[in-house]
This record gives C-alpha cells, sequence and structure tokens, in this order.
C-alpha cells in the first residue's frame, strides 16, 4: 500500500512539472530514464522489467541454478531497486505499471523470511515464492480470488499449487492488510451494465476477441523479436553506448506524451478509469500511442509492470469496438477489450478475467469476459509464445536447461533488459 501511494504522488509530481509548459518533458523524460537505466545496470541489477519473469525463473529453475538466480533476483538490494528505480521511472512519465514490481517486491519479501527457517529446503523456498507474489498482485489490485489464481494459472502451472497453505494464507493477510488501510475499494470502479445484454452482445466480445488478440501478439512479438524491427544504429548504440540509447527512448516516451496531450504518460490507470465511468473521452487513436510507448519504455530494461498499461490500451481499444457497436453498453465493452488484451499479452486467460471482474465488481459480465479472454488468449498464441515464460527462459535460463514442461523448447532473442 506504502508502494501504491508513493506511486500515485511519483506520476502526480511529473504531472505538476510540465504543466503548462509540456516542453520540459523533453528535459525530464530523457534524463530520468537515463538514470534510471544507470541505477538499474550499475546497483540494482535483477531489478529490471516487471518481475514476474524474475519469479517465473526461481520457480521453475534447475536445480544447479537455484542459488545463483535467488541471489540475482531477490533479495534487500533488489526490493530496494525495484521500488526506487520504479518511482523513478514514474517521475519521467514513462509508461509502467506497479502490479508487476509489486509481484516481485511480495516474492523478494518472502523468499527473505526462509532465513528464519531452521530446516529449509528447495521446496519450502518456493512455496514461499510463489506466496508472496501472489499476495504481491492481491495487494495491487485489491484481488484476493485473482492473486490465488494468477499463481496458479501463470507462475506455478501446476496441481500441487492449489493445496499451497502457505499462498492462500498470504493472500488473505495481504487482502486484510490493504482492506485496513485502504477500504475496501474497486481499483477501477464499478462498471453500470444491464443484465440483459441480449444475443447480439456476442458481436461485440468477437471483434474485442479478435482486435485484443492480434494487438497483444504484436506487443508480445515487439518485446520478442527487436531485433528485426529495430534500426540497426539503434542497436548499436544500446550494445555500445547503454546511456545514450536511454536518453533516445526517453526522447521518444516524450515526444509522444507531448504531442498527445499528455495521454500517454503514465501507468495508463486515471485514461481508463476516466473512460470507464464516463468522465473523459479518450482520443480515437490513444491505442496506438499507448502501444507505442509501452513498448518504447519497456525496451529501455527499467523495472516496471504491464498490467496497468496494458489494461489501459484494452480501454482504448474499446473505443473502436463501440464505434461499431454503437449499441452495446461503453462500459461492457471496456470490461471485455481491458480483458481481452490483457489475456493476450500474458496467456492467462482465467487471471484475466477474474482481475477485471474483481476491479470492477463485473459479476453480470463473467460469461462474456470469459469468452473474451479466452479467443484473444489463444489468437495471440497462435503467433507468440507466453510472454513472461519466453522472457524467463531468454533472460535467466541456460540453453538447453529448461525443465519439462510449460517453456519454449527454441529460444527466442531477450529484449533488451526485459
Amino acid at each position: 500500500m506504502l508502494y501504491a501511494k508513493w506511486s500515485t504522488s511519483a506520476s502526480n509530481v511529473f504531472l505538476g512539472w510540465i504543466a503548462g509548459r509540456s516542453w520540459l518533458a523533453f528535459v525530464i523524460t530523457p534524463a530520468l530514464t537515463v538514470l534510471a537505466l544507470f541505477l538499474t545496470r550499475r546497483w540494482f541489477t535483477g531489478s529490471e522489467g516487471s518481475g514476474i519473469p524474475q519469479v517465473i525463473a526461481a520457480l521453475h529453475a534447475p536445480r544447479s541454478d537455484e542459488d545463483a538466480l535467488m541471489r540475482r533476483l531477490f533479495g534487500l538490494r533488489v526490493i530496494v531497486g525495484k521500488i526506487g528505480v520504479s518511482l523513478i521511472g514514474l517521475l519521467a512519465g514513462l509508461t509502467i505499471g506497479r502490479e508487476g514490481p509489486t509481484v516481485h517486491i511480495g516474492a523478494g519479501i518472502m523468499a527473505e523470511t526462509r532465513r528464519f527457517y531452521p530446516h529449509r529446503n528447495a521446496k519450502l523456498e518456493r512455496r514461499l515464492l510463489l506466496a508472496g507474489a501472489a499476495a504481491g498482485l492481491s495487494a495491487a489490485f485489491n484481488t484476493p480470488l485473482a492473486g490465488i489464481i494468477f499463481a496458479i494459472e501463470e507462475l506455478a502451472r501446476d496441481f500441487e499449487s492449489r493445496t499451497n497453505g502457505v499462498m492462500i494464507t498470504a493472500v488473505v493477510f495481504s487482502g486484510l492488510t490493504s482492506l485496513a488501510l485502504a477500504g475496501n475499494y474497486l481499483y477501477f470502479g464499478e462498471i453500470n451494465v444491464s443484465g440483459n445484454l441480449g444475443g447480439a452482445f456476442v458481436l461485440p466480445v468477437v471483434l474485442s476477441a479478435t482486435l485484443c488478440g492480434l494487438f497483444g501478439a504484436a506487443f508480445n512479438l515487439a518485446l520478442l523479436r527487436w531485433r528485426t524491427w529495430m534500426p540497426g544504429w539503434l542497436i548499436a548504440l544500446r550494445a555500445s553506448k547503454p546511456l545514450l540509447y536511454a536518453l533516445a527512448i526517453g526522447i521518444v516516451v516524450a515526444a509522444l506524451g507531448v504531442g498527445t496531450h499528455g495521454e500517454t504518460w503514465g501507468s495508463g490507470y486515471d485514461q481508463a478509469r476516466h473512460l470507464l465511468t464516463g468522465a473523459e473521452p479518450l482520443s480515437e487513436g490513444y491505442a496506438i500511442t499507448k502501444w507505442g510507448a509501452m513498448v518504447a519504455t519497456y525496451m529501455a530494461g527499467l523495472p516496471g509492470g504491464l498490467f496497468s498499461p496494458s489494461l489501459s490500451i484494452g480501454a482504448g481499444l474499446a473505443q473502436w469496438v463501440h464505434a461499431a457497436f454503437a449499441w452495446a453498453p461503453m462500459a461492457a465493452v471496456i470490461a471485455l477489450c481491458m480483458t481481452g488484451y490483457l489475456a493476450a499479452v500474458t496467456h492467462s486467460p482465467i487471471t484475466s478475467f477474474v482481475i477485471v471482474m474483481e476491479m470492477t465488481n463485473g459479476t453480470g459480465m463473467v460469461i462474456p469476459m470469459m469468452a473474451t479472454a479466452l479467443v484473444a488468449s489463444r489468437i495471440s498464441a497462435f503467433f507468440t509464445p507466453p510472454l513472461y515464460e519466453a522472457l524467463a527462459q531468454s533472460n535467466y535460463f541456460h540453453v538447453g536447461a529448461l525443465p519439462a514442461g510449460g517453456f519454449l523448447q527454441k529460444k527466442p532473442v531477450p529484449p533488451p533488459g526485459a
């Protein structure tokens, strides 16, 4: 909850800095992006990216890599770096969320508690990691059910986790702590949708799933196959002069933010919430510009999550679907597209529709959201492997040292620092 408060404050400080003088973004964003990358590479290696690939790597690592991965990816150093550098990224206006870092931080905190067990073993350490990750997601969105499902579907991918009492206990306590400190809030607010959407609503479901599946696949491919689209001079700059590379990334993000009158700054939470509540529409090109800002930010290799920006991009895509089916309730279409895009990126359809359902109290939309998530994730899977697993494999596993089941057999080219 403290990290959530600090994240909001950091984003608001940036918006205050550039209020009425947007040209300052061309100074602040590149400068802080360079600083963040310098800190990450110099002192906080292991804290880069969303943090979820690190948890997956540690949970599924071959025995020969376990100790090395735990030292590299967890511990007090990584926790401090994850919090501090991601806040610098938000101060820079970068398109990052706090949910992935919260998962990493939660796993790191629980991993540290293993030192208090007199008879610890590898199985206990993995249970603690899984429990901390699930608790982190639960606290980030006030979605305890989604935290448990996320740990089973995305992180562990095995049956044993279904009976992991440590994980469920951790999620319950993190939920109670969040409830005590912040109250029983809805992350995006409650959606108001008619109880009977009618059979014709299958048409928005199909279009939402298709659109989100293709956009999600494009995002995953952009991160995993970056060498195929990134200009050669930028690839060379990244290898030889990483700080100048970070400066270039910062300028791109600043240009997108200024060009869209501030729509692409930050995680996208405010934009998605305003659209969902009907308070403020977004530009028609928001989904594309936010998608571009998200790719550019992630290419920098800084700590930061994908969940909030992904949900925001989904909300932007909903405007396109609603333009085709104006009779469909806007809030319902937004719920569909947020679910579909998140499912397409993560390949975790159950987690995606449960997390949106809990964030919006959208119990009346369960079946349409479930259908959208399942179809979107399958469309995305036709073009790209599961993003977090691919990142875990490419960045943290040795070639050929892959566990049986769940991971790719072909090693993809890793994105820069992701």
